[in-house]
């Protein structure tokens, strides 16, 4: 079935959108979602709340790119479920290793103009990625967005888990310096 026409199930209010979309997008999803979570119950938990979140915010909102609006909700509510999970015992996580691993190259924005910063700081990051080749691109987006493992970066692109590591190392360089001459006070 198609986006839209999963879509217009969702704002007729037909509980069939939501078996339409875990058909389609289930396993996207959940992926997205065990990468951080690493429990299958938790990932359970975190995709039956996407679905929820999705059928209440489609009557007021018409995605234009579903599969990526659907994967943002699933990876905010699994990080936001991670935090909470997380909030007392902290450490050796791969979550919390992926937000060490960028800590030195993106500022902390705990400010009152954080949503604006944060709405700059994506174009900017997004702006630097334009400009980096295609498979330094990709690399980033799987580690950093979809929570791969070096492991599982390295097995995707044919190449070694330190080539990834050294690859991600330029990269997070690359990027720290480009966000610093365009003014972010890391």
């Amino acid at each position: 079935m198609e986006d839209t026409e999963i879509i217009e199930l969702y704002w007729q209010r037909s509980e069939m959108a939501i078996k339409e979309t875990d058909g389609k997008y289930g396993s996207y999803c959940k992926s997205i979602v065990h990468n951080i979570l690493q429990n299958r119950e938790d990932t359970e938990e975190c995709i039956n709340d996407t679905w929820l979140h999705t059928w209440n915010a489609i009557p007021t909102e018409r995605p234009y790119e579903f599969r990526t609006w659907l994967g943002r909700i699933a990876r905010n509510l699994a990080l936001d479920r991670y935090r909470k999970i997380t909030a007392k015992k902290r450490g050796g996580h791969e979550v919390d290793i992926l937000i060490s691993e960028l800590e030195d190259c993106i500022p902390s924005a705990q400010t009152v103009e954080k949503e604006l910063e944060d709405a700059e700081l994506a174009g900017l990051i997004s702006s630097f990625l334009k400009k980096q080749k295609k498979e330094s691109r990709m690399i980033f987006v799987r580690r950093y967005y979809y929570s791969d493992s070096v492991k599982q970066i390295a097995e995707r692109f044919g190449m070694s888990e330190s080539k990834v590591k050294s690859s991600l190392f330029r990269i997070r360089n690359g990027l720290k310096v480009y966000l610093e001459r365009e003014g972010i006070v890391i």
